[in-house]
């Protein structure tokens, strides 16, 4: 007993030790710095990524049309906070400039708490033609899903909600969107970049003590033991139906609101951001980091951030002209993703940082039989 105490007093410290450098990071570093920008994204992907990994990782649903949820939460950031419904005239806890310009203005927080709720929604939608569907036929139906959204996306201006108010304003995007504007705090701006590192530190903060308060609970374990065994389960009075419904909800609720940042953080929300390719880049996060493990659906993300937007187009991409080859590397990313992930199935299947469960299953075959079940991270 005592052991275990010292190992979690142990865990505390590092944790905070590990959060107080990574709180102060941005201090170290220019406002406008590209590395604070590439952090920045990477927390976001970080909610992204643990949001799917609910879906993915402990209820076992694959989906591969993750980048709707994105879209919904960008898209809620641009109708409630931007001047496209530039006839309307709604303006709702926001700063000085915001409330004098013509469109939907609503603040920050409220925006966030409605791109949950949205993508919340939408997530039960997709969750419900897949409750009896399994393996390569839920790919099938999530696809389709992301692929539905990214081309209503397109033309989604010729969709008139109201005379005036079409769905979205197709490939030239909503734009600008409004900056993050807190209370007491200075309206945030694209040339200091510290204020948004921090609202999505606090975001991927937020969303990692739910992960683990989920986990830990009934509703985790009963996600866990339907990936495990459905038919078990089933038999053991678990409800499939609310079980899998509410990880779609919850893993959908994470990329709304990550999506609804990035729509502020980038300025814009364009149909071209939600191709089919971002799905993928989201899942290659969970995989890499590890199925169903929370701390290496983290690393993940910033790995595959990092490598996406700092390795391949600043460091690596000269590297084919240097050997006469006419092409920049950045042109073949997701080319380069796919190999990572091919040599991760050949030689850490579990990923970088795996769940106890899934490393015991592909490590020492257990998994069957009477062998007890451990099925919490250590």
């Amino acid at each position: 007993m005592t052991a275990a105490m010292g190992n979690r007093n142990v865990k505390i410290a590092i944790f905070l030790v590990g959060l107080f450098i990574v709180a102060i990071l941005p201090l170290f570093f220019n406002e406008s710095s590209g590395f604070i920008d590439d952090c920045t994204l990477a927390l976001a992907y970080i909610v992204m990524a643990l949001g799917l990994n609910i879906i993915v990782g402990f209820a076992g649903l694959l989906d591969l049309g993750y980048v709707a949820f994105f879209a919904i939460g960008a898209y809620t950031m641009g109708w409630f906070a931007s001047g496209f419904y530039a006839e309307a005239d709604i303006h709702v806890f926001v700063g000085e400039f915001a409330s004098s310009i013509p469109g939907i203005h609503v603040n920050f927080l409220i925006v966030l708490i409605i791109a949950a709720a949205f993508t919340t929604l939408a997530g039960i939608v997709i969750g419900l033609p897949t409750l009896r569907l399994r393996g390569d036929y839920i790919a099938i139906v999530t696809l389709a899903f992301g692929e539905i959204i990214h081309r209503i996306a397109i033309n989604g201006d010729e969709v008139q909600i109201a005379e005036g108010f079409p769905l979205t304003n197709g490939r030239q995007g909503i734009t600008p969107v409004d900056k993050i504007d807190l209370p007491f705090i200075e309206p945030f701006t694209s040339l200091n970049l510290r204020p948004w590192y921090w609202v999505a530190l606090a975001l991927a903060l937020f969303v990692l003590f739910v992960n683990f308060r989920l986990r830990d609970s009934r509703l985790g374990r009963a996600w866990i033991a339907l990936r495990e065994d459905e038919v078990a389960a089933i038999s053991m009075g678990i409800p499939a139906v609310k079980t899998k419904l509410l990880a779609y909800g919850t893993g959908a609720a994470f990329g709304g609101m990550s999506g609804a940042f990035l729509a502020s953080y980038l300025n814009t929300v364009n149909a071209d951001q939600f191709a089919f390719s971002f799905s993928i880049f989201v899942l290659a996060m969970v995989i890499l980091g590890g199925l169903g493990s929370i701390w290496g659906v983290v690393l993940g993300a910033v790995a595959l951030t990092f490598i996406n937007y700092r390795l391949i187009p600043d460091v690596l991409n000269d590297v084919p002209n240097k050997v006469g080859l006419d092409f920049d590397l950045s042109e073949l990313s997701f080319g380069i993703f796919g190999f990572l992930l091919v040599i991760m199935m050949v030689l850490r299947p579990e990923g970088l940082i795996p769940e106890r469960r899934r490393q015991m299953e592909l490590e020492q075959g257990i998994g069957t039989g009477d062998t007890e079940l451990d099925l919490v991270e250590p």
